[in-house]
Formats: structure tokens, C-alpha cells, sequence
């Protein structure tokens, strides 16, 4: 079964807490602090991967979570980062975020990683809160919550040259003729239901052609069953245009089938509409196909695309069409080859790091302080340690948050939310003697 599109839940390992302990050994009267480090958590990774051809891994199974992270230990053990999860796309796999629609990735190349939803980190022991003042800090912090995002993987064929057409055209009879695929051929349309990929090979060369399911007017807008796969056309290099030289059971118009087909992939997006082309009368051998061949060569001709006629039952004509073929693809790659930077293209979405906030005024004496850096301390402190809640505002007023809080308004008494914990504003809690030591205590975060 082939799959090419599908949506996963990814969900980052929570960061191990850190540890409060002491030395206790024999001989060494007041030991010092030597709480470890939590561990971080793992990450979901996606990583490409040739051997797979579709989507299909991910059709019952939505939900992914990586291991967290192991808890930091007294005398000085720093907790084991927890284990990656590694899930393995097709080459070609594009990611997006389903909730904000923002563009994550393109995995294009075998190897090539995308972090989806990255573990929290590791909370920090007590050896790291020791100051002049304090000399045996009693809190640690805890580990930070876990990150996930819901996001969509659009898997788009990566082949040198794809057969499109209208319904019946003979695509299907053409790959198996050029490569050693073998798909469903039958004398009705709609026979292929998904995308064939082949392998040609002539004079030394080759290339991958892919047969994309038929397409009938309206396709862009929905309408047939190639709508669904018009996005494998998009990295295609060339496209092999095939039109029935034979009129079908209706006696089509080979010129109108022409245009109509021309018209979708324009309509598709604006770049397929200058895609370098071939256009390939197939049936050349069927009756009447002389006439209406004439024709679409003088239509073609008005575009300056390459024409050839063929039979994929007879074979006549193949030989040159896939030399053509191969040396087009050829200098297609080689120019694409050259324009691409020389560093190798890694995806990876990293979340943002930095210390600025936002503050609403809520009415009615409430205010929300929003922000990643300052959510994150909230989150990582222990709540029922008056050590750690007091270390807490001395960080709140280090990172600006009481200056910023007086001048948007608060006043004491008012109500503050951060993270979903409320706090009461106080304008006299920071003090210039407290605020001395506090650069001391920053002056190694990140």
C-alpha cells in the first residue's frame, strides 16, 4: 500500500531533576553541596531513509515519545541523557507543523536528520547554587517539561523524468517498456491508483521515471484521482508529457488533451508551468494515429518542446526518446549539482532560547507574564522548598521582570501569572543588597 501523506504526535523526553545532597563522609565534618545534574531528555528525531518508499510505518501509529532523562545523584552523579527516538521517513519527506503551518523541514538526502520535538533539559544540582552568602543551598531544580507539536509528513517522489496524461494514455505500458517496473495494465481508466517508480538505463546512463495516476480537468482543484498526486511532479526534472495518439474510446482531441493537461500542472503551482518537457505521442501504430499525430506536432511545435512519436507496444521509437531523455536529465542534475552549496543542507528546528517576555494586563489587578525563558524557571522550581521559591524571585528580578511589571502598572497586592502559577506583587521584595549577589549567582547561565 502506498502512503504518502500522514500526521504523527511527537513528544520530547522530560529532563531529569537534579539533586540536593551533601558530603557526608567519614572525617570531613560540614561537607559541602554535591547534588548532580538531571540527565536531559531525548529528542524525536526524523531521519531519511532510501530504503523506504512510503508512509506506510505511520499509518495506525500516531504517538511518539522519546525517554526522559535519569535523575542526578549525591556526590557529584549527573543523570544519563535519555535515549533518541529515531523514526525513519522516505527520501523526500516534507515536515510541517500542523498547528502553526510553519515549514520544518525537507529531508531530501540519506541520513539526513530533523529534530521534531526536543527533550527538556536536565535540572540543575545544588553544587551550582552555592554562594558567598549560601553556603549550603537545600534546593535543586526540577527537570523541564517535555516538548510536543503535531506534525504533518508529505512524502513527494524523488525521480529524474514523470509520465503524466490523461487517463488511458498508455504511461503505465511506457514504464514497464523503459525500466523493469511492472504495474497494473489494463484497457480501462484509472488503472494506476498510485505512483510507479522505474529504473532506465541506456548508453551508460540512467535515471528514474515515475508513472503518476491520470489526470482529467479540475485535477488541481480535486477533481479525479491524480489530484492527490500532482505534489510528485513538483521535484520531478523533467516532465514526459504522454498523449494518446489512438483518440481513446471517445476519439479525443489530441490537441485539447494537450492543452487541458499543460493547464493543470500550470494551475498546480507557477513553477511547473516552465518545467523543461517532452512531449510523447504514444500509439503510434493504432489507426488514424498519423493525422492526429500531425496535429500535436504542429501544436508542440508553437510551444518548442521536443515531440516524439511511440509505441509501447511495439517499441518504435523508445531507443531515441530515452537517449533524449537520459542526456536531458543529465544536464538538468548537473546544473541543479552546481548551483547548490558545497556545505551539506541539515534541517533542524530549534526552538527558541532567549530572555524576552511579554506582560498582559488582564484587568481587575491581574497581570500574565509570557515567555520562554521566564516559563522555564518557573516550571523547573520546587514549590514545597522555601529555599527554591525565594531563589526564584531573586532570578524574577534579575531577568527584569519586577522592573517591568511596576512600569506596565502593578502594584502591590496585584495578582501575577506565569506558567500557571499565580504570585502576589510585591515592589519592595528586591533590595539593592539582594540584587549585589544576584549577578554573582547568573553570571554562568545560559
Amino acid at each position: 500500500m502506498f502512503i504518502d501523506e500522514v500526521t504523527i504526535h511527537c513528544k520530547g523526553g522530560p529532563g531529569g531533576a537534579g539533586c540536593m545532597s551533601f558530603r557526608r563522609e567519614a572525617h570531613v565534618p560540614k561537607g559541602g553541596p554535591d547534588g548532580g545534574d538531571g540527565g536531559h531528555g531525548g529528542d524525536v528525531v526524523l531521519e531519511a531513509d532510501p530504503a523506504l518508499s512510503s508512509l506506510i510505518d505511520y499509518r495506525f501509529k500516531h504517538h511518539f515519545k522519546a525517554s526522559k532523562g535519569v535523575h542526578g545523584k549525591g556526590a557529584i552523579r549527573h543523570g544519563a541523557r535519555g535515549h533518541d527516538l529515531v523514526c525513519k521517513v522516505p527520501l523526500g519527506t516534507v515536515v510541517t507543523d500542523t498547528e502553526t503551518g510553519e515549514f520544518l523541514g525537507d529531508l531530501v538526502r540519506a541520513g539526513q536528520r530533523l529534530i521534531v520535538a526536543e527533550g527538556g533539559h536536565g535540572g540543575r544540582g545544588n553544587i551550582h547554587f552555592v554562594t558567598p552568602t549560601r553556603r549550603a543551598p537545600s534546593f535543586a531544580e526540577l527537570g523541564e517539561p517535555t516538548e510536543e507539536r503535531t506534525v504533518s509528513l508529505e512524502m513527494k517522489l524523488l525521480a529524474d523524468a514523470a509520465l503524466v496524461g490523461m487517463p488511458s494514455v498508455g504511461k503505465s505500458s511506457l514504464i514497464a517498456r523503459m525500466s523493469a517496473a511492472r504495474p497494473k495494465v489494463a484497457d480501462y481508466p484509472f488503472t494506476t491508483l498510485q505512483p510507479n517508480l522505474g529504473v532506465a538505463a541506456v548508453g551508460g546512463r540512467s535515471f528514474v521515471v515515475a508513472d503518476v495516476p491520470g489526470l482529467i480537468e479540475g485535477a488541481h482543484e480535486g477533481k479525479g484521482l491524480g489530484h492527490a498526486f500532482l505534489r510528485h511532479i513538483e521535484r520531478t526534472a523533467l516532465i514526459l508529457h504522454v498523449v494518446d495518439l489512438s483518440g481513446g474510446w471517445e476519439d479525443r482531441d489530441v490537441v485539447e488533451d494537450y492543452d487541458i493537461i499543460n493547464r493543470e500542472l500550470a494551475l498546480h503551482t507557477d513553477e511547473l508551468a516552465e518545467r523543461p518537457r517532452i512531449v510523447l505521442g504514444n500509439k503510434v501504430d493504432a489507426e488514424g494515429a498519423a493525422e492526429r499525430s500531425a496535429l500535436l506536432r504542429e501544436r508542440v511545435a508553437q510551444d518548442g518542446v521536443p515531440y516524439f512519436e511511440v509505441s509501447a507496444v511495439t517499441g518504435e521509437g523508445l531507443d531515441s526518446l530515452m537517449r533524449s531523455v537520459a542526456e536531458k536529465v543529465y544536464e538538468l542534475r548537473s546544473a541543479a549539482a552546481r548551483d547548490e552549496p558545497t556545505v551539506e543542507r541539515v534541517w533542524k528546528h530549534e526552538r527558541r532560547r532567549d530572555h524576552e517576555f511579554t506582560i498582559e494586563n488582564l484587568g481587575g489587578g491581574v497581570f500574565r507574564v509570557d515567555g520562554r525563558s521566564i516559563e522555564r524557571m518557573v516550571i523547573m522550581t520546587e514549590w514545597n522548598n522555601e529555599d527554591a521559591v525565594a531563589f526564584l524571585q531573586k532570578r524574577l528580578v534579575k531577568a527584569g521582570v519586577e522592573t517591568a511589571l511596576a512600569q506596565a502598572g502593578a502594584v502591590d497586592g496585584d495578582e501575577i501569572r506565569i506558567s500557571g502559577r499565580s504570585f502576589d506583587f510585591d515592589s519592595d521584595i528586591a533590595s539593592d543588597t539582594e540584587i549585589a549577589f544576584i549577578e554573582d549567582e547568573f553570571a554562568e547561565e545560559d
